[in-house]
Protein backbone atom coordinates (compact mmCIF):
# COMPACT_ATOMS: atom_id res chain seq x y z
CA UNK A 1 0.00 0.00 0.00
CA UNK A 2 1.30 3.21 -1.26
CA UNK A 3 0.77 6.06 1.41
CA UNK A 4 0.58 9.58 -0.74
CA UNK A 5 -0.24 12.55 2.11
CA UNK A 6 0.84 13.22 5.22
CA UNK A 7 -0.26 15.48 7.74
CA UNK A 8 1.85 18.00 9.35
CA UNK A 9 0.50 19.60 12.90
CA UNK A 10 1.52 23.19 13.63
CA UNK A 11 -1.20 25.56 14.15
CA UNK A 12 0.09 26.13 17.96
CA UNK A 13 0.83 29.33 20.01
CA UNK A 14 4.14 27.98 20.66
CA UNK A 15 3.56 29.40 24.56
CA UNK A 16 6.61 27.50 25.89
CA UNK A 17 8.90 29.55 23.98
CA UNK A 18 7.32 33.21 24.76
CA UNK A 19 8.25 35.74 23.88
CA UNK A 20 10.57 34.39 21.17
CA UNK A 21 7.31 32.65 19.33
CA UNK A 22 5.00 35.97 19.79
CA UNK A 23 6.00 36.65 16.11
CA UNK A 24 7.90 33.91 14.92
CA UNK A 25 6.32 30.20 14.70
CA UNK A 26 7.77 27.59 16.94
CA UNK A 27 8.03 25.23 14.62
CA UNK A 28 10.37 27.60 12.86
CA UNK A 29 13.23 27.58 15.40
CA UNK A 30 16.28 26.69 14.13
CA UNK A 31 18.00 22.88 15.34
CA UNK A 32 20.86 22.85 13.81
CA UNK A 33 21.08 24.57 10.34
CA UNK A 34 17.11 23.82 9.52
CA UNK A 35 14.08 24.83 11.50
CA UNK A 36 11.91 22.62 13.43
CA UNK A 37 9.38 21.71 10.71
CA UNK A 38 11.70 20.68 7.71
CA UNK A 39 12.78 17.57 9.63
CA UNK A 40 9.09 15.62 9.38
CA UNK A 41 8.67 17.16 5.82
CA UNK A 42 12.37 15.35 5.28
CA UNK A 43 10.69 12.41 6.99
CA UNK A 44 7.76 12.45 4.76
CA UNK A 45 9.54 12.89 1.36
CA UNK A 46 12.11 9.95 2.37
CA UNK A 47 8.87 7.77 2.72
CA UNK A 48 7.72 8.45 -0.84
CA UNK A 49 5.01 11.22 0.51
CA UNK A 50 3.37 13.29 -2.71
CA UNK A 51 1.21 15.55 -0.25
CA UNK A 52 2.20 17.70 2.96
CA UNK A 53 -0.55 18.95 4.36
CA UNK A 54 0.54 21.47 6.95
CA UNK A 55 -2.18 22.60 9.34
CA UNK A 56 -1.11 25.85 10.23
CA UNK A 57 -2.50 29.45 11.68
CA UNK A 58 -2.85 33.01 11.65
CA UNK A 59 0.75 34.23 12.20
CA UNK A 60 2.21 31.51 10.42
CA UNK A 61 3.28 32.24 6.92
CA UNK A 62 7.20 32.38 7.35
CA UNK A 63 6.74 28.49 7.24
CA UNK A 64 5.06 28.85 3.83
CA UNK A 65 7.89 31.26 2.73
CA UNK A 66 10.05 28.85 4.05
CA UNK A 67 9.20 25.95 1.44
CA UNK A 68 8.51 28.22 -1.12
CA UNK A 69 11.60 29.59 -4.46
CA UNK A 70 13.77 32.41 -3.70
CA UNK A 71 14.83 33.31 -6.86
CA UNK A 72 16.35 36.55 -5.38
CA UNK A 73 18.23 35.25 -2.67
CA UNK A 74 19.58 31.86 -5.25
CA UNK A 75 20.76 34.44 -7.74
CA UNK A 76 22.75 36.37 -4.65
CA UNK A 77 24.09 33.06 -3.15
CA UNK A 78 25.07 32.19 -6.43
CA UNK A 79 26.69 35.68 -7.66
CA UNK A 80 29.09 35.68 -4.28
CA UNK A 81 30.37 31.86 -5.15
CA UNK A 82 28.08 30.20 -2.51
CA UNK A 83 26.66 27.37 -5.32
CA UNK A 84 25.89 24.88 -2.79
CA UNK A 85 24.33 26.38 -0.29
CA UNK A 86 21.98 27.81 -3.28
CA UNK A 87 21.54 24.58 -4.57
CA UNK A 88 19.96 23.47 -0.97
CA UNK A 89 17.91 26.64 -0.77
CA UNK A 90 16.89 25.18 -4.12
CA UNK A 91 16.03 21.32 -2.90
CA UNK A 92 14.17 22.71 0.14
CA UNK A 93 11.34 24.66 -1.73
CA UNK A 94 11.36 21.32 -4.50
CA UNK A 95 11.07 18.34 -1.63
CA UNK A 96 7.44 17.82 -2.51
CA UNK A 97 4.03 19.27 -3.22
CA UNK A 98 3.05 20.87 0.19
CA UNK A 99 -0.57 22.60 0.70
CA UNK A 100 -2.15 24.86 3.88
CA UNK A 101 -4.89 24.58 5.95
CA UNK A 102 -5.96 26.75 8.36
CA UNK A 103 -7.14 25.64 12.12
CA UNK A 104 -9.28 29.06 13.00
CA UNK A 105 -9.94 28.02 16.44
CA UNK A 106 -7.12 26.22 18.96
CA UNK A 107 -9.44 23.65 19.55
CA UNK A 108 -6.89 20.60 20.30
CA UNK A 109 -5.02 18.28 18.21
CA UNK A 110 -7.84 16.06 17.29
CA UNK A 111 -9.75 19.29 15.74
CA UNK A 112 -6.23 20.40 14.20
CA UNK A 113 -6.37 16.40 12.27
CA UNK A 114 -9.79 17.18 11.24
CA UNK A 115 -8.75 20.45 9.12
CA UNK A 116 -7.26 18.04 6.85
CA UNK A 117 -10.63 15.96 6.61
CA UNK A 118 -11.08 17.10 2.86
CA UNK A 119 -7.47 17.63 1.19
CA UNK A 120 -6.91 13.56 2.95
CA UNK A 121 -10.21 12.41 1.77
CA UNK A 122 -10.48 8.86 1.68
CA UNK A 123 -6.86 7.66 1.61
CA UNK A 124 -4.60 6.77 4.77
CA UNK A 125 -1.84 9.12 5.72
CA UNK A 126 0.56 9.66 7.89
CA UNK A 127 0.53 12.20 10.84
CA UNK A 128 3.50 14.01 12.10
CA UNK A 129 3.54 16.40 15.50
CA UNK A 130 6.67 18.20 14.62
CA UNK A 131 7.94 18.97 18.21
CA UNK A 132 8.78 15.08 18.16
CA UNK A 133 12.19 14.46 16.33
CA UNK A 134 13.17 11.22 15.21
CA UNK A 135 16.66 10.80 13.21
CA UNK A 136 15.75 7.55 12.00
CA UNK A 137 11.92 8.18 11.59
CA UNK A 138 11.93 6.97 7.55
CA UNK A 139 12.95 3.79 9.18
CA UNK A 140 10.29 3.86 11.69
CA UNK A 141 7.54 5.04 9.65
CA UNK A 142 8.16 2.75 6.95
CA UNK A 143 7.48 -0.19 9.25
CA UNK A 144 4.38 1.24 10.65
CA UNK A 145 3.24 1.76 7.10
CA UNK A 146 3.72 -2.20 6.42
CA UNK A 147 1.67 -2.92 9.68
CA UNK A 148 -1.18 -0.58 8.33
CA UNK A 149 -1.18 -2.67 5.15
CA UNK A 150 -0.92 -5.95 6.66
CA UNK A 151 -3.71 -5.48 8.69
CA UNK A 152 -5.54 -2.55 7.24
CA UNK A 153 -5.55 -0.59 10.42
CA UNK A 154 -4.03 2.51 12.32
CA UNK A 155 -0.92 2.64 13.83
CA UNK A 156 1.08 4.36 16.43
CA UNK A 157 4.62 4.78 17.10
CA UNK A 158 4.91 4.25 21.34
CA UNK A 159 7.90 3.78 23.66
CA UNK A 160 8.21 2.97 26.66
CA UNK A 161 9.07 5.84 29.26
CA UNK A 162 9.38 6.25 32.98
CA UNK A 163 6.57 6.39 35.54
CA UNK A 164 7.76 9.69 36.58
CA UNK A 165 6.83 10.89 33.15
CA UNK A 166 3.80 9.22 31.91
CA UNK A 167 1.30 11.67 32.96
CA UNK A 168 2.66 13.34 30.02
CA UNK A 169 1.65 11.56 27.04
CA UNK A 170 -0.94 9.72 25.38
CA UNK A 171 -0.61 6.15 27.16
CA UNK A 172 -2.21 2.35 25.46
CA UNK A 173 -3.21 -0.40 27.18
CA UNK A 174 -1.36 -2.85 24.92
CA UNK A 175 -2.27 -6.27 23.89
CA UNK A 176 0.38 -7.98 22.52
CA UNK A 177 0.63 -9.21 18.89
CA UNK A 178 3.90 -9.89 17.92
CA UNK A 179 7.38 -8.60 19.24
CA UNK A 180 7.12 -4.80 19.38
CA UNK A 181 3.64 -4.85 18.04
CA UNK A 182 0.90 -4.52 20.45
CA UNK A 183 -3.27 -4.06 19.92
CA UNK A 184 -4.06 -0.88 21.54
CA UNK A 185 -6.80 -1.54 24.06
CA UNK A 186 -7.58 1.34 25.47
CA UNK A 187 -5.67 5.04 24.92
CA UNK A 188 -5.80 7.46 27.93
CA UNK A 189 -4.55 11.11 27.47
CA UNK A 190 -1.99 11.90 30.21
CA UNK A 191 -3.55 9.69 33.11
CA UNK A 192 -2.59 10.32 36.17
CA UNK A 193 0.59 8.84 37.37
CA UNK A 194 -0.92 6.02 39.38
CA UNK A 195 -3.78 4.96 36.92
CA UNK A 196 -1.69 4.63 33.87
CA UNK A 197 -2.91 1.67 31.80
CA UNK A 198 1.12 0.82 31.04
CA UNK A 199 4.17 2.83 30.59
CA UNK A 200 3.84 2.82 26.62
CA UNK A 201 3.28 6.46 25.40
CA UNK A 202 2.28 7.77 22.06
CA UNK A 203 4.78 9.17 20.33
CA UNK A 204 4.68 11.81 17.63
CA UNK A 205 4.41 9.55 14.82
CA UNK A 206 0.82 7.81 13.49
CA UNK A 207 -0.31 5.90 10.25
CA UNK A 208 -4.17 7.02 10.14
CA UNK A 209 -6.83 4.86 8.09
CA UNK A 210 -9.30 7.87 7.20
CA UNK A 211 -11.87 6.45 9.39
CA UNK A 212 -9.85 8.26 11.91
CA UNK A 213 -12.05 11.33 10.85
CA UNK A 214 -15.55 10.27 11.69
CA UNK A 215 -14.22 9.23 15.34
CA UNK A 216 -12.80 12.62 15.38
CA UNK A 217 -16.28 14.12 14.74
CA UNK A 218 -17.95 12.32 16.99
CA UNK A 219 -15.49 13.00 20.09
CA UNK A 220 -16.37 15.01 22.78
CA UNK A 221 -14.13 18.12 24.17
CA UNK A 222 -11.83 15.81 26.83
CA UNK A 223 -8.80 17.68 28.73
CA UNK A 224 -8.74 20.37 28.50
CA UNK A 225 -11.94 21.48 26.76
CA UNK A 226 -9.94 20.27 23.32
CA UNK A 227 -11.04 17.38 21.08
CA UNK A 228 -8.00 15.33 22.19
CA UNK A 229 -6.74 12.89 19.32
CA UNK A 230 -6.09 10.25 21.85
CA UNK A 231 -9.69 10.14 22.38
CA UNK A 232 -10.98 9.91 18.92
CA UNK A 233 -8.16 7.23 18.29
CA UNK A 234 -9.98 5.35 21.80
CA UNK A 235 -13.57 5.22 20.10
CA UNK A 236 -11.69 4.23 16.93
CA UNK A 237 -10.65 1.52 18.74
CA UNK A 238 -13.84 0.51 19.80
CA UNK A 239 -15.01 0.01 16.61
CA UNK A 240 -11.62 -1.77 15.14
CA UNK A 241 -8.26 -2.68 15.97
CA UNK A 242 -5.91 0.50 16.49
CA UNK A 243 -2.29 -0.66 16.63
CA UNK A 244 1.11 0.25 18.33
CA UNK A 245 4.26 -0.36 17.04
CA UNK A 246 6.73 0.15 19.78
CA UNK A 247 9.73 1.25 17.42
CA UNK A 248 13.55 0.77 18.23
CA UNK A 249 16.13 4.32 17.77
CA UNK A 250 15.96 7.36 19.72
CA UNK A 251 13.44 10.11 19.66
CA UNK A 252 13.62 13.97 20.65
CA UNK A 253 11.56 16.22 22.01
CA UNK A 254 11.62 19.96 21.07
CA UNK A 255 8.55 21.23 22.55
CA UNK A 256 9.82 22.71 25.75
CA UNK A 257 13.09 25.46 25.82
CA UNK A 258 14.58 22.77 28.19
CA UNK A 259 14.25 19.81 25.54
CA UNK A 260 14.86 21.89 22.53
CA UNK A 261 18.46 22.71 23.80
CA UNK A 262 18.66 19.22 24.55
CA UNK A 263 17.88 18.34 21.32
CA UNK A 264 19.97 20.67 19.86
CA UNK A 265 22.81 19.12 21.69
CA UNK A 266 22.42 15.92 20.76
CA UNK A 267 21.90 16.22 17.43
CA UNK A 268 24.77 18.67 17.44
CA UNK A 269 27.06 15.75 18.98
CA UNK A 270 25.57 13.28 16.33
CA UNK A 271 26.64 15.48 13.36
CA UNK A 272 29.88 14.68 12.24
CA UNK A 273 30.98 18.08 11.71
CA UNK A 274 30.05 19.91 14.98
CA UNK A 275 30.01 16.71 16.80
CA UNK A 276 34.13 17.24 18.04
CA UNK A 277 34.30 20.30 18.47
CA UNK A 278 31.29 20.81 20.51
CA UNK A 279 32.42 17.95 22.92
CA UNK A 280 35.72 19.56 23.31
CA UNK A 281 33.61 23.22 24.21
CA UNK A 282 31.24 21.04 26.37
CA UNK A 283 34.04 19.36 28.04
CA UNK A 284 35.59 22.45 28.82
CA UNK A 285 32.24 23.73 30.38
CA UNK A 286 32.12 21.09 32.77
Amino acid sequence: MHIRKAVITAAGWGTRFLPATKSQPKEMLPLLGKPIIQYSVEEAVACGVELVVIVTALGKRSMEDHFDRAFELEHFLEQHGKGKLAEEIRRVSNMVDICYVRQKEQLGLGHAVLTAKNVVGSEPFILFLPDDIFPDGATTLKKMMDICARYESSVLAVKEVPEEVVDRYGVIKPRKVEPRLYQAMELVEKPDREEAPSRLAIMGRYVLTPDIFRALELTRPGRGQEIQLTDGLQRLAHERTVYAYEFEGERYDAGTLKTWLETTIALALRDPELGPGLREYLGKLL
